[in-house]
C-alpha cells in the first residue's frame, strides 16, 4: 500500500506513475502522457453540479489545450462504468480515469485524497512532456477552478519549451 501523503505534490516533483481504467475494458497508463504537456484534473465525483460545470468547460476549450499539444485526463474515485455513462451523458471526449480500487490510490500518491470524505480533492496538475509537475492548484470541492490558471501554466510551459527549442 502506498504511503499516504499529507500535502499535494508541488511543481518540480515528478508525477508518480500510475495505471487506471479508462473504461470497463481498457487501462490508461501515465506513460501515455509522456512526450506532451498534460493536465491531470482530479475531481470529487461524477454527476455533481460543480464537477459537471468544470469538466464541461474543459471539453469546450479542448481546442485551446490542443494549441499547446496538451492532453487532459479527469480522475475521480468513481468506477469505470459510472465514468462511461457520465462521459456519454455530458459529451466528454477526454479520458475519465477510475481511481476506484484500491479506492483513491492514485489520489493518495498525488497527496489529494480527502480521507474523511472518501473522494479526491478538486486538484489540477500541469505536467511537462517529461512528466514533471510544473503547476498545481487545489481548491475547495464546491469551487470550480476554471481554466485561466491551466492556460497560463501551459503558456509558461510553451514559452520555456520554445527557449529550449522543443516546441511541437
Amino acid at each position: 500500500m502506498p504511503v499516504e501523503m499529507s500535502r499535494p505534490l508541488v511543481p518540480g516533483e515528478p508525477a508518480p506513475a500510475f495505471a487506471l481504467p479508462k473504461n470497463p475494458s481498457e487501462v490508461f497508463s501515465s506513460r501515455e502522457l509522456h512526450g506532451r504537456p498534460a493536465l491531470l484534473a482530479f475531481y470529487p465525483a461524477d454527476w455533481s453540479p460543480v464537477c459537471g460545470d468544470q469538466l464541461a468547460l474543459y471539453q469546450a476549450i479542448l481546442p485551446e489545450f490542443e494549441q499547446y499539444d496538451a492532453q487532459i485526463v479527469g480522475i475521480s474515485v468513481d468506477g469505470a462504468w459510472c465514468h462511461a455513462a457520465y462521459a456519454d451523458a455530458r459529451g466528454l471526449t477526454f479520458p475519465l480515469l477510475a481511481d476506484f480500487e484500491p479506492k483513491g490510490e492514485v489520489s493518495r500518491t498525488f497527496g489529494v485524497y480527502r480521507h474523511r470524505d472518501g473522494i479526491s480533492e478538486r486538484a489540477l496538475f500541469v505536467l511537462d512532456e517529461e512528466g514533471v509537475i510544473r503547476w498545481q492548484q487545489v481548491v475547495a470541492p464546491e469551487v470550480n477552478p476554471g481554466a485561466a490558471g491551466i492556460l497560463s501554466a501551459l503558456d509558461d510551459l510553451h514559452a520555456t519549451s520554445e527557449v529550449r527549442g522543443r516546441v511541437p
